[in-house]
């Protein structure tokens, strides 16, 4: 009798999965390569090296990894937060942190727009102090740092969760000080879900497409993105959206790819 297929650890899997499962990744594979024969091979070089082109492409690699730098700042507190603290209210903080999950990204945008706008909540008093937030490359960062924050929220709070607090209590009841214990022991501990995070929310950034035109429009080398550019080009040149497309498939790709790759070959690796 022949055997069921056997998983990693050996444990053996239903037939039936493996059908979804093989539907699950041909959903993703599909379009990809048949983005990949849509491209004008011979004119690609000449559509992704255009001004345009070049300008949102080094747009978008600046403002993702600001946007990322922000979401590593002010996320990380705010899964220690939710993990570690016993503050009152933490389920409705935590609803209110993930909400840019489930939220559609223009709807993002106008909430960004009515808050940091010439005529939202914060922009008069903003611009009385000379800083104008709304359709500038800082509503690019702001807009994508929204929307990728809870990615690198709920990676982070996952690694506390599941490190638990067993080698905090050891460190502190060796005389520790807190944020020695959270520099030395709590952060290294959770660093796979931090750098999970970190790609999470850097893609995200990458993509992000609705709110950053919300509350940032479209201005060649200040606000185009690269998603932007390939929604404009798609009326225009079909073409150079298509192999932007690519692009922007390929350096995701990368980031991501390259990042598990030094998790992996990490010290923990046998």
């Amino acid at each position: 009798m022949r055997s069921a297929p056997r998983g990693a650890e050996g444990s053996a899997l239903p037939r039936w999965v493996f059908a979804p499962a093989a539907l699950g990744a041909l959903l993703v594979v599909v379009p990809l390569v048949a983005v990949v024969l849509r491209v004008d091979w011979p004119d690609f070089v000449a559509l992704v090296t255009s001004e345009s082109s070049v300008a949102a492409l080094r747009l978008s690699l600046r403002t993702a990894t600001a946007s990322t730098v922000a979401c590593v700042v002010l996320g990380v507190p705010l899964a220690l937060v939710l993990a570690r603290s016993s503050l009152p209210g933490l389920r409705a903080l935590r609803a209110v942190v993930l909400l840019p999950l489930v939220l559609p990204p223009v709807v993002g945008g106008l909430a960004l727009l009515y808050a940091v706008g010439r005529q939202g909540v914060l922009g008069p008093p903003l611009e009385a102090l000379g800083i104008r937030v709304a359709f500038t490359t800082a509503a690019v960062v702001l807009a994508q740092t929204f929307v990728s924050l809870p990615f690198l929220v709920v990676s982070v709070e996952g690694a506390l969760r599941t490190a638990g607090r067993r080698y905090e209590a050891v460190a502190a009841s060796l005389g520790a000080a807190p944020s020695r214990v959270l520099l030395r022991v709590t952060l290294p501990l959770v660093l796979p879900g931090l750098a999970a995070g970190v790609v999470l929310a850097f893609a995200r950034s990458l993509g992000e497409f609705g709110a950053t035109l919300t509350v940032a429009g479209s201005l060649q080398g200040v606000t185009r993105t690269l998603p932007l550019e390939i929604y404009l080009q798609r009326e225009t040149d079909p073409d150079a959206a298509v192999a932007l497309s690519l692009v922007l498939v390929v350096v995701a790709a990368v980031v991501v790819v390259g990042v598990h790759g030094r998790r992996g070959a990490g010290p923990g690796t046998r």
